[in-house]
């Protein structure tokens, strides 16, 4: 008995010495009353977010915390200002290794005896720590905008001894709502925040897209600043409620020193917007805002261009430009110091190399070595710029303004927000690995129907290697798992992915074959696409497909997850699918293969669904035709005199990743089919074929129709039989005919003649000369047809 006591008491003592042993989970059962300590001196956007927490555990446990100065179930706190985190650390209940160094961070943890702590590193980094528990309760950062309403539980548990430290790669991060006029502008003024000042956003409609940042750990926002915009800072109220939600306000490249040129100068200027000849007027003009904002948080853009997107006045020639800028920097600087912080390095700016400013900046205008430089894309996906060494290295850094919409030539995409997550990943990666860490900003229109590539973003901004680690279509298969559960889920994630794939071949805007700012009569009539029947007949039932599935998941949501299915899944899907519908029914009719009530019938859907979409709260919010332009209206019942065009037969055709030799790398998702591939500079990818009809091919090669990676070129080589040719670039300049084919297309395309060697096997080797190239497609065809 004595030696079972004995094992017994031993086996005792090794239980109490197992990692974890007498630890308590965190625990709040619904309906329950839970106490939140948090020092009433925290900043007022740690009260944001405190708020916004009583909000999530209203929807999701039924019942509020209670929120005091002293004790509590929850520890909130900044270090450095909070005697509650200073009272855990002086006991030692609290480890904060890593925390203090880093801006913006946030450590969550369950004390051993079951206490939640959430200590930050600042304002915002405690903000994100309380916004990550409303993550874990289940709280989709869509909970407002997309409707996302909660799942009720019945108690919330966080295990003893978790332990996150989280804080952000990039230090500014965020949104850039832009081309306003049909979608978030007249919602708000007229919908949301009646007034009867029209095109005025007010604070009530910013305070909502602050909440949405806060959720998503962004801090940044440059205001809407078209013409139909009450400028921002012109509402009373917008300010306020930035500074209460810990928002860094910026302006775009057209809008130095805080001010919305475009809305604000004819209004508060003098004279002419030109500071060669205006300068004191000028500069007056800036000087009062940069006061008026002195004391929130801004990311100041630098230098000068013209009233709206185009370029300064009183100075023509690029030395001339150049002059100016010098001056004009210098005295931006100046008073940045004189009104903000003498030590004008310690406040952030950023110069913007865009256009006209580039072809400056490339012809030796010195920045200021502290000034951050944002680069960007061409405005469908693609980055023009990657920083050169010399640039990485400046303690400034890098920046980049990425479109996920856009207005413009060759033609705007407004509607429904189609840019491929696989291709955004893929140029954002390849940015961040480049240096451009420091500043990143999305042009997300209206945010609706952008939900996805936001919170994409968003997600790589904060932690770009976990969504390495977990791909894209792990993080969009999170995503929908969040929204609609994992069994839809699975099923969805497919779909989405074909919607994508479909509409990167050619976007819904696209479909027309128009273009906008295009001074060709033959643009701005709806025409025929250079696609086979064969071909057309096919995507359509690739979309019909879609459209069944779309529908019948609809019916399988429960009813507390369908607005935001329709918003997410149903509405972009099934539009996408009944435009390609009305234009391609249309070309098959104009040729006698279809009946025009088809296409007329897909308009009609497009109108219903919209209609339903703008039900309710949203009332007003989506627009399928922004611009009226053509493509988007009934198509008129023309007949063509000319044929469809044929299929061209080719006699072998792969993808990329289906290279028989080499190392091609796997960019996921990208591609025609999803399966284009990296060529690293200097190595091959080879392809072999067998017999052929002629005694030469042709080999036509597909690209993405990105940018050189180091500024120089694109070049490959292609390799037939051992015989190669002379290398072959596909880079583009500026708004070539070339660029545009490529942008509407997603592909650059190259061909080659080549003569074939004797023999029943032959090897087809493409070589990469330059960095940066990505093969999609390659086809072989028989030269004597």
């Amino acid at each position: 008995m004595k030696n079972k006591r004995k094992w017994f008491c031993l086996g005792a003592l090794l239980v109490c010495m197992l990692p974890g042993f007498g630890m308590k989970d965190f625990q709040w059962q619904a309906g329950k009353n839970m106490r939140v300590a948090c020092d009433a001196s925290e900043e007022p956007v740690v009260q944001v977010a405190l708020d916004l927490f009583r909000r999530d555990c209203l929807s999701v446990l039924s019942q509020e915390p209670v929120i005091n100065a002293e004790h509590g179930d929850f520890y909130v706190g900044t270090v450095g200002r909070s005697r509650l985190i200073e009272g855990l650390l002086r006991n030692h209940e609290l480890d904060t290794t890593g925390l203090s160094t880093r801006k913006e961070a946030f450590l969550l943890t369950v004390l051993d005896d079951g206490r939640l702590v959430v200590a930050g590193s600042d304002k915002r980094g405690t903000a994100y720590g309380i916004l990550q528990v409303s993550r874990m309760l289940g709280v989709s950062p869509w909970e407002w905008w997309a409707d996302a309403v909660p799942q009720k539980r019945d108690v919330f548990c966080i295990k003893a001894g978790y332990r996150l430290l989280d804080y952000p790669n990039v230090p500014y991060r965020g949104i850039f709502i832009n081309d306003e006029d049909w979608g978030i502008n007249p919602w708000s003024w007229k919908q949301y925040e009646p007034t009867d000042v029209k095109g005025q956003m007010g604070p009530r409609t910013h305070e909502r897209i602050f909440e949405l940042l806060l959720r998503l750990r962004a801090n940044t926002f440059w205001p809407a600043m078209h013409e139909c915009s009450v400028p921002f800072f012109f509402t009373e109220g917008n300010k306020e409620v930035a500074d209460r939600y810990g928002i860094y306000l910026g302006t775009s490249h057209c809008e130095p020193m805080m001010r919305n040129t475009n809305g604000e100068w004819k209004i508060a200027g003098k004279g002419e917007y030109d500071y060669v000849n205006n300068r004191k007027n000028v500069l007056d003009f800036w000087e009062e805002r940069v006061r008026q904002q002195r004391h929130s948080d801004n990311i100041y853009t630098l230098g000068m261009r013209g009233v709206h997107d185009g370029r300064m006045q009183g100075a023509g020639t690029v030395e001339e430009q150049k002059d100016a800028l010098d001056r004009i920097i210098a005295d931006q600087r100046k008073m940045l110091s004189k009104y903000v912080n003498k030590d004008v390095t310690q406040v952030p700016q950023v110069l913007i190399p865009y256009k006209e400013v580039l072809d400056v900046y490339q012809a030796g205008l010195e920045v200021p070595e502290d000034v951050t430089l944002m680069w960007c894309d061409d405005n469908y996906g693609y980055v023009t710029h990657f920083p050169t060494g010399e640039e990485r290295n400046r303690k400034g850094g890098n920046g980049i303004y990425y479109h996920v919409s856009y207005w413009g030539r060759p033609h705007d995409y407004l509607w429904l927000a189609t840019p491929s997550p696989y291709l955004v990943y893929h140029q954002m990666k390849q940015a961040y690995d480049k240096g451009i860490r420091k500043m990143w900003i999305l042009n997300v229109g209206d945010i609706k129907p952008a939900e996805y590539q936001i919170e994409l973003f968003m997600d790589m901004a904060w932690n770009i290697g976990r969504v390495e680690e977990m791909g894209v279509t792990g993080h969009l298969e999170r995503f929908l798992s969040r929204e609609f559960g994992a069994q839809a889920a699975s099923y969805l994630v497919p779909m989405m992915q074909e919607h994508y794939r479909l509409s990167y071949i050619r976007k819904p805007e696209f479909m027309g074959n128009t273009r906008t700012e295009e001074k060709a009569p033959k643009y701005k009539v709806v025409s025929d696409l250079p696609w086979s029947e064969e071909y057309i007949r096919k995507r359509l039932a690739a979309y019909g497909k879609l459209e069944d599935e779309a529908a019948m998941w609809e019916r399988r949501m429960p009813v507390g997850r369908r607005n935001t299915y329709y918003q997410l899944v149903q509405y972009p899907l099934q539009g996408a699918a009944e435009m390609n519908k009305k234009c391609l029914y249309a070309q098959l009719a104009r040729h006698g293969r279809a009946d025009w009530k088809r296409s007329d019938a897909a308009f009609d859907s497009i109108v219903t669904l919209t209609d339903r979409y703008n039900r309710g709260k949203w009332k007003g919010f989506m627009d399928y035709k922004p611009r009226n332009l053509a493509v988007y209206l009934p198509i008129p019942h023309v007949q063509s005199a000319d044929s469809l065009i044929a299929e061209r037969l080719y006699l072998y055709k792969w993808n990329a990743l289906e290279a028989m030799e080499g190392d091609p790398v796997v960019c996921e998702g990208l591609g025609y089919n999803g399966k284009a591939a990296g060529i690293e500079k200097g190595q091959s990818v080879v392809f072999e074929f067998g017999s052929c009809p002629s005694d030469s091919v042709e080999i036509v090669l597909y690209l993405l129709p990105n940018h050189p990676v180091d500024n120089k070129d694109l070049r490959v080589q292609v390799v037939l039989d051992g015989k190669g040719t002379a290398p072959i670039s596909y880079r583009t300049y500026g708004r070539s005919e070339e660029w545009k084919l490529n942008v509407l297309t997603n592909r650059a395309e190259r061909s080659v003649k080549l003569p074939l060697s004797a023999g029943e096997k032959h090897r087809l080797e493409i070589k990469a000369l330059d960095e940066g190239v990505v093969l999609d497609q390659l086809f072989v065809y028989d030269t004597g047809k």
